[in-house]
Parts: structure tokens; sequence; C-alpha cells
């Protein structure tokens, strides 16, 4: 059973990679289940067997993207020593990784329609909400915020960064909103955090 169930999560696994990189690619409508089961070489029965339909398949390769926009965000704070250096790599990280053709198309471009904008703010909040928690949480240890604050900002701080990769991915000059972008988020942060009270 063990190695049957090993066989099982390797085809989903596989499923998913060759479906991120053809909804990346192509798009949610222009990737066919067609196109995923000859690039994938599976049956159609084991696709429909892990994933009850397109959009099934669509959300778990939108997991996969946010799984390793996480991770990236997560490596870009390592060696960060508070809450607004934190803050600051992870923005920047998520802002710059949205230039990414294939977290923009998916993520970005094709989720808010094809999962719905209630799923995909859920999805956003499992992966992202948490961590930002967790900064807002140091920034009221270090004086930062009030406690009563951490909440409201970890959710205003997701918002922002998502509205703000949008401006990037519609802008007709990408390289000179994320310019731009970045600079708004020194400003923004500076301006909510500033520096501890405490290192005065």
């Amino acid at each position: 059973m063990n190695r049957r169930s090993e066989q099982g999560q390797a085809t989903r696994d596989h499923l998913v990679a060759v479906a991120t990189e053809l909804f990346g690619r192509r798009g949610y409508e222009g990737t066919s289940i067609e196109a995923v089961l000859e690039a994938a070489g599976v049956s159609r029965g084991s696709l429909y067997h892990h994933f009850a339909s397109k959009e099934a398949l669509f959300e778990a390769a939108m997991q996969a993207v946010e799984t390793r926009v996480g991770e990236a965000t997560l490596a870009s704070m390592e060696g960060t020593t508070d809450a607004e250096s934190s803050l600051r790599a992870g923005c920047l990280a998520w802002i710059r990784l949205a230039r990414d053709p294939v977290v923009q198309r998916i993520i970005l471009v094709d989720a808010p329609s094809v999962l719905g904008w209630q799923r995909w703010r859920e999805i956003e909040e499992e992966h992202a909400l948490g961590g930002l928690k967790a900064v807002m949480g140091l920034a009221a240890l270090e004086g930062r915020i009030p406690r009563e604050l951490v909440d409201v900002f970890a959710h205003t701080i997701l918002v922002t960064m998502n509205e703000i990769a949008l401006m990037i991915v519609r802008s007709d000059d990408p390289d000179a909103t994320q310019r731009t972008a970045e600079a708004a988020v020194d400003e923004l942060l500076g301006r909510l955090l500033g520096p501890s009270p405490r290192s005065g």
C-alpha cells in the first residue's frame, strides 16, 4: 500500500509540475486537459483520479507556485535582524518575483478569474498572512506598532503588496514601474515602522 501511495503521489506531483509549466506559458484558457495529458504522458483516468476538473488542477498548480514564492520570500529574509528589514526584504522579494512569467500568469492574472476573487484571497492568506502576522508581531515587540494593530497591518500589507505587483504586471513599462514600486515600499515601510523607539 505504501508503494502504491508513493506512486500515486509521484503521479500527482508530476501532473502538477507539467500543468504549472503549461498554465504559466499558455494561460488557463490556452491550456487544455488534452495538452496536459500529452505533456505528462498519463491517462485521462489517472488525471481525473487526482483532480476532478481542470479548475482543480489549476488550483493545485497555484498552490505549488505559492509555495515556491513563500520559500523564496523566506530565503530573502535570512540574516535580517529586525521587523522593518525583514518586512522590507520579503516585500521586495515578492514584487520582484511577480515579474516571473509563471508567477505573474498563474497567481496574478488567471487565478482571480478562474478560482474567483474569494478563493484567490483565501489561498493568498493561507500562504502569506501567517508570515506577515509574525513580522508584525515582532514589530509590536520592538515597540514600533501597537499590539492591537498587528492583524490589521498584516492584512493591509498583504493587499498593498498584491496591488503593487499587479501595477507592475499591467504596466507598459514594467522596469520603470518596478523601480518606482520599490521606492514606494521603502517609503511606506519606513513611515509605518520607522526606527524602534527602544533604539533611541
